[in-house]
């Protein structure tokens, strides 16, 4: 009786199975990228960065904010 399943690559997963990974992954992935950052962890990353003169500060979407461009 042949088995069914695909066969692993020599070196490792087959195309096949990698490109479902693949899927599978980037799909997780952008459902935790549309959650974005909850208010609280935003808000200690905000007093995080006020405790640390001469750092630039980084709004939660990756900006640079206005009052500290990082130019000092």
């Amino acid at each position: 009786m042949k088995d069914s399943k695909p066969s692993p690559a020599k070196d490792g997963l087959n195309a096949e199975i990698q490109s479902r990974i693949g899927h599978q992954l980037r799909a997780m992935y952008d459902d935790v990228v549309r959650q974005g950052v909850p208010d609280r962890f935003a808000e200690l990353i905000r007093k995080l960065d006020a405790s640390e003169p001469g750092k630039p500060h980084i709004t939660p979407t990756g900006d640079l904010d206005a009052k500290n461009d990082g130019r000092d």
